[in-house]
């Protein structure tokens, strides 16, 4: 259980949830920012005190029905729940896994789709040739910088910031900690990238943890230009692996790059 975590994502969730969007009337000012830590309590069914106790991170770790009673007070995900239930030591730890034969296969059948996967920790571990030519030669990197966010600290042309690509990255590396307290190359990873985008910085400080599957992409490209694409993100079903694939809408310029780049 992670006391010191669990106490800043919920005073966080706590925080941005307003009282009218959990049935609660409010009158006159409040000085507090969203829910006070009473409402909580009393939506959740458990003890102020106790629930106080769990924002210091003083208090004993809370019970699956508990974690429950707290999601649904604080309306969260099930992302968020997720999260929650990993932070109070509720779920079991998680491995790493080889990239999914299934994934593999479909990553080699997009065509004229530049393609890779990704692991929790936005390490490249799987590309297709289109993404090889549009991206970089993944095979000729050192493995520690074949890392998303490391190319994008060092200005390469594969990676557009952007304020919704920090977010996302906050809340995939977020629930990366909680699955896997103690890691240093995630520690080390956070706060490199967070000293380098002030976006990802203040979404970690958040303890957003809510995915998004979509994303804009942009790629300078030296020979084909600027390109404008779509990033879809899929989830393994059997792994914490992602496939993000680029796509561009028929007709415009990017669509016939893709297809000049086979």
């Amino acid at each position: 259980m992670n006391k010191v975590e669990l106490a800043q994502f919920l005073r966080h969730r706590r925080e941005a949830r307003r009282p009218a969007e959990v049935g609660l009337r409010v009158s006159g000012r409040r000085r507090t920012p969203g829910l006070r830590r009473e409402e909580v309590a009393w939506l959740a069914g458990v003890s102020t005190n106790y629930y106080e106790r769990l924002e210091q991170a003083r208090a004993p770790r809370p019970s699956t029905q508990v974690l429950a009673a707290l999601g649904r007070a604080l309306r969260l995900t099930e992302a968020e729940g997720e999260h929650l239930a990993r932070l109070a030591g509720q779920a079991p730890p998680v491995r790493d896994e080889p990239v999914p034969d299934g994934v593999l296969r479909l990553l080699d059948r997009l065509g004229p789709v530049p393609a890779y996967v990704v692991d929790e920790r936005y390490d490249v571990v799987a590309w297709n040739a289109l993404a090889v030519n549009l991206i970089a030669d993944f095979a000729a990197m050192p493995p520690e910088d074949r890392n998303v966010l490391r190319m994008s600290m060092r200005g390469a042309h594969c990676s557009s910031p952007g304020e919704e690509f920090a977010r996302q990255a906050a809340a995939d590396l977020r629930r990366a900690v909680a699955r896997h307290p103690g890691d240093r190359q995630l520690a080390a990873l956070t706060s490199e990238y967070a000293d380098f985008d002030a976006g990802f910085a203040a979404s970690w400080t958040d303890h957003e943890v809510q995915p998004r599957p979509t994303l804009r992409k942009y790629i300078d490209h030296p020979h084909l230009g600027r390109l404008d694409l779509e990033a879809q993100v899929l989830e393994s079903p059997t792994s914490r692996h992602r496939l993000v694939f680029l796509t561009a809408e028929p007709g415009t310029p990017t669509h016939e790059a893709l297809h000049a780049a086979r």
